[in-house]
This record gives structure tokens, sequence and C-alpha cells, in this order.
């Protein structure tokens, strides 16, 4: 029997799309491993973390196109973002006082 499962192509090239911004970032920051995290109706955000430690993320419109994306872009996938995954992350100066900020109440206290 012939698999009757369709293939969107709007899904299709948005994964290609998430996929070659995600090869860039690895591409740019010696390589990359990789989180994906559901956030509802949103769809996924997908955290990366570059072997430099410099991390961001795209947010996916669903979880499978994420996974879709992490999967063609060929890095690693993480099942959770803590242990050795997360001590990978380096932080500066802007993200210590952003969240010293939060912990302090916020920019009046700043």
């Amino acid at each position: 029997m012939a698999d009757t499962q369709q293939v969107d192509p709007k899904a299709e090239r948005k994964a290609a799309r998430l996929a070659q911004r995600i090869g860039s970032f690895a591409k740019a920051h010696g390589g990359a491993e990789g989180q994906v995290a559901y956030i509802g109706q949103r769809g996924a955000r997908i955290v990366l973390v570059g072997e430099d430690g410099t991390w961001g993320d795209v947010v996916a419109p669903t979880y499978a196109i994420a996974e879709q994306a992490v999967r063609e872009s060929g890095i690693t996938v993480h099942e959770s973002f803590d242990g050795e995954f997360a001590a990978k992350v380096r932080t500066g100066p802007y993200e210590w006082k952003r969240m010293a900020g939060i912990q302090l109440g916020g920019p009046a206290n700043g």
C-alpha cells in the first residue's frame, strides 16, 4: 500500500529556512547544539548554543516544523536544557544586568 501522508509545501519551506538559519548560527560559532521546547499556540522555541558559548534562539510555528528544522540542520539536539549543555552558555554584561534588574524589581532599581 502506498504512503498517503501528504507533505505541506509551506511547512517544508519554513523548516528549510529555519534549518538554514540554524546552520548559519552553527557555522558562525564553531558548531552548535540545541534544544526544542514547546511554547504553546505560538509553536516551539529552538534554543541554540554555539561551541564558543554564544547562545540564541529561533521560533518555529509548530513543534513538528522545529523538529524537522533541527534534523535538517544536523546539529546535536538535547532533550532538556540542563547539566553540561546549560553550562556551555556564556553570558555577558547585558544578560547579567537584565537578570539583576529582574531580581531587583526591574529598571526602576537599575
